[in-house]
């Protein structure tokens, strides 16, 4: 995040925000015309990647939690109890008024022969406030 030089970037609402080197300011201005051409669709898929390096704030209204489990692949037998787990994060982010924005997974390790692979799952809930 802090790599990315100090600049104009989307801060994810479509207004273009600076970047001081370490977090975003106050200072807006409306995003500027799109180029034409591949140029132009090369520059702005640029543009993105170097804007979503930084983080950003919550829009207006919404607040998130993001949440890590790790999954156990069981490497004999069945039942590893990985959806009721993912039941439970999800029902326990429901009841204090979260939704389930997106789920990503990743290899997270082995424990080794009989012990199976481990998952880490990471999810982002939203919730209007």
């Amino acid at each position: 995040m802090a790599d990315t030089q100090a600049g104009w970037y989307d801060d994810g609402s479509g207004t273009m925000r600076w970047w001081d080197g370490q977090q975003w300011t106050d200072q807006v201005q409306p995003p500027a015309p799109h180029e034409p051409g591949l140029d132009g669709f090369i520059n702005r898929a640029r543009a993105d990647a170097d804007a979503g390096a930084q983080p950003r704030p919550a829009p207006q209204g919404m607040s998130y939690v993001v949440l890590q489990v790790v999954l156990k692949e069981k490497f004999f037998g069945s039942g590893s109890g990985n959806l009721v787990e993912l039941e439970a994060v999800i029902n326990r982010q429901a009841a204090l008024g979260y939704r389930l924005h997106t789920i990503t997974t990743a290899s997270s390790g082995s424990t080794g022969f009989g012990g199976g692979d481990r998952i880490q799952a990471t999810m982002v809930f939203e919730k209007l406030v």
